[in-house]
């Protein structure tokens, strides 16, 4: 991917949040936090505008772990699914760099519950983990 390429991919959060923005509704002015933040990254390295820890409002923190884990865990047309136990590592690698720790914590804790949600064995994977 080219950096223009990258570039014009980046504006589906400023695109997303905008067709958000001036709503009435609680539950859409949250979905239009999500859409502007959920690729800021705890470190501040992330897009659009590179805000860090807690300026990065609570539900982009905790959708960013999400949205990635998800992405790391299905089958794309250019990488294929990555392992329960992958993705779990890569969440826990990632805290206090791209993830809140506080919600890597949260995640963690809930991981018999995530790992059975996406089908995998949550003892085995608990223990493993």
């Amino acid at each position: 991917m080219t950096s223009e390429e990258m570039a014009r991919m980046r504006e589906h959060v400023t695109i997303g949040a905008r067709i958000l923005a001036d709503a009435d509704s609680d539950l859409i002015r949250t979905a239009e936090l999500i859409a502007q933040s959920h690729h800021e990254k705890w470190d501040g390295t992330g897009y659009p505008n590179r805000i860090s820890g807690t300026a990065i409002p609570i539900e982009a923190r905790i959708v960013a772990l999400a949205d990635v884990f998800d992405a790391l865990c299905s089958e794309r047309p250019y990488k294929r699914a990555w392992p329960l136990e992958e993705a779990y590592a890569e969440i826990a690698r990632c805290s206090g760099s791209h993830f809140d720790p506080a919600c890597v914590a949260s995640f963690q804790s809930r991981w018999c519950e995530i790992s059975a949600l996406m089908g995998g064995d949550p003892i085995q994977l608990a223990e493993s983990a």
